[in-house]
């Protein structure tokens, strides 16, 4: 999950934090929130549902082992940002059984915001590969103070807001430098307006033997 804030005069910043020295993926990189799909995801009641647009281009271009409907997508990267950072989005209502963060603060995670910004699946051969999709909130969406992370896990440390001009000079994985680019670009197209879902969502798919790079439109 993209979390990015463009309140500060200075320009956009964007939330991430750095993954533990001893991590067996990605060791000490800094990245955004984010983690796997719970099987509990797929029956997680949401507020509101994703936008028809992102919708069907999250249920392109599905995995070869079998698509992940677009609301579990969706359910998981909010999921993920509460338990990673504290840091919530929705109206009052009542929270998906299992999500005490939410529960806690009475409101019901609400997908409606969520932008798709991109995708990469990793190529064959290392012990540890992954099937992301990146997910972009606006923080005008959060639920009260976006600089309190008191209620997050420790599975990030110094989790801040990072102003997008410094973001690259971070210790990054690749494929975060280059969804940090494409989100810069989609930032700068605003100006200042709602964000905007782009023309296409650019993906590197390393399914097969050679790389393949494409956009889902």
């Amino acid at each position: 999950m993209i979390v990015v804030d463009r309140t500060d005069p200075r320009g956009a910043s964007v939330l991430m934090g750095q993954r533990g020295a001893s991590a067996a993926f990605m060791p000490s990189k800094y990245v955004f929130p984010g983690g796997a799909v719970d099987a509990e995801d797929a029956d997680a009641g949401l507020a509101r549902p994703l936008r028809p647009d992102t919708h069907a281009r999250l249920a392109a271009e599905p995995r070869g082992d079998g698509p992940v409907a677009p609301q579990t997508l969706a359910a998981a990267a909010l999921r993920e940002l509460a338990e990673e950072t504290g840091l919530l989005t929705g109206p009052p209502g009542t929270a998906p059984r299992g999500w005490d963060h939410y529960a806690r603060a009475g409101l019901s995670p609400d997908a409606s915001a969520l932008i798709y910004l991109f995708r990469a699946i990793t190529p064959p051969g290392p012990p540890r590969r992954f099937d992301a999709r990146f997910l972009l909130l606006d923080a005008a969406h959060l639920h009260g103070d976006r600089h309190d992370f008191s209620a997050a896990c420790d599975e990030l440390s110094h989790l801040h807001w990072v102003p997008m001009h410094e973001a690259r000079a971070l210790d990054l994985p690749f494929i975060t430098e280059v969804v940090l680019a494409e989100l810069a670009a989609l930032v700068r197209d605003s100006a200042g307006g709602p964000l905007r879902q782009p023309a296409a969502v650019p993906f590197f798919d390393n399914r097969g033997g050679a790389p393949r790079f494409t956009r889902i439109e």
